[in-house]
This record gives structure tokens, sequence and C-alpha cells, in this order.
């Protein structure tokens, strides 16, 4: 058995909210932050770790941005209207689903939408994994206020390179070679 704070694949769900148009005029880093998720969710589609995408207020906000959603073949895509999207109907449902235990949280904004979503996941009974350096917000004090909250509330605190190696758990291996690519 591994410890509780490794994202084994098995149990993990990739969680990218909100990386919608409207957010880039406002989110500087969202560039680097849309590469991560990038690296996450290649390294996902190898690894078989399903992936979930939310869109908060797609007709005001916009849709996923291409960098991310470009990389998406059959995931879904849920729309949602209040920041944390557990407080939407069906959404716990939907990660029910997926049979598995750890979230893995990407996203905008760290402090908003980001935040109460994967607070409400672990009230819910979710081991949360957030990946720190895919996460952004308008500013970098909010960005540290949510990423010490999410601490606080026990959240693993991660990175995309961590997470996807404790994905991978060993070298010299068809799945390996393929995510080599990824993280060079």
């Amino acid at each position: 058995m591994r410890h509780q704070f490794v994202a084994e694949r098995e149990e993990s769900l990739l969680l990218v909210i909100d990386m919608q148009q409207a957010m880039l005029k406002v989110v500087d880093q969202w560039k680097e932050t849309a590469a991560r998720i990038g690296q996450l969710i290649e390294a996902a589609k190898i690894l078989d770790v399903p992936i979930l995408v939310t869109e908060q207020y797609k007709k005001g906000l916009g849709p996923t941005i291409p960098e991310v959603s470009g990389r998406l073949e059959h995931n879904e895509f849920f729309q949602k209207e209040h920041f944390s999207a557990c407080l939407e109907d069906d959404f716990l449902e939907v990660v029910r689903k997926t049979n598995r235990s750890k979230i893995v949280i990407t996203g905008m904004e760290t402090h908003v939408c980001v935040l109460q979503t994967g607070l409400d996941l672990i009230r819910h009974g979710y081991d949360l994994h957030l990946v720190r350096n895919a996460v952004a917000s308008r500013s970098r004090e909010d960005w540290g206020t949510a990423v010490e909250l999410f601490r606080d509330a026990g959240a693993v605190i991660s990175s995309t390179e961590i997470v996807i190696f404790q994905w991978a758990r060993r070298s010299n291996t068809k799945e390996f070679r393929e995510l080599l690519p990824i993280v060079k």
C-alpha cells in the first residue's frame, strides 16, 4: 500500500476547472498554467486517467481555451453556474461514476472556483491533490492564500511533474517512454 499522498493513477481523476476564454485577459500566467494542464491531460490519456472539465457560465465566459480543449477527445465537459461545481445537481454523481477517490485539481481561478469546488470535494470524502503550478489567479496574493487554505483543509499540494511521475510509477515501460516527451 502506498502513502496517502501518492496519486495512484487507478484512483485518480484529473479535474480541470474553468480554463475559459474570457479569463485570459485578467490572468497573466494563463499560458504557463495551460501548458502544465496540457502535460497532465496528455499523461492522463496515456495512463487511462479519466478527465473532467468544468465550464463556468459558458455564455458569458466563453468555451474552454483551445490549448486545453484541443487535447481532449471523449472527455466530459460539465457546465456549471455555481462557483463550486459540487453545488450543481449532478456534478457529484458524475464524479462518483468514475470510481476514483483522488481528485487531481487544476484550473482557474485558484481562489474562487478551484478552491470552492476543491473544499467541497474534500468535505464529500475525496482526497484532493492541488497541482499548485497548474492553477492560476488574477493576483499572486489570492493564489497563495488559496494554496494555504487547501493545505489547511487537508489537500495534498503537488506539482505537474510530481503527479505525472506518481501516475507513471516506474521507468523502463512503454508508457514511461510515451511520457518522456511530455516532461522534457
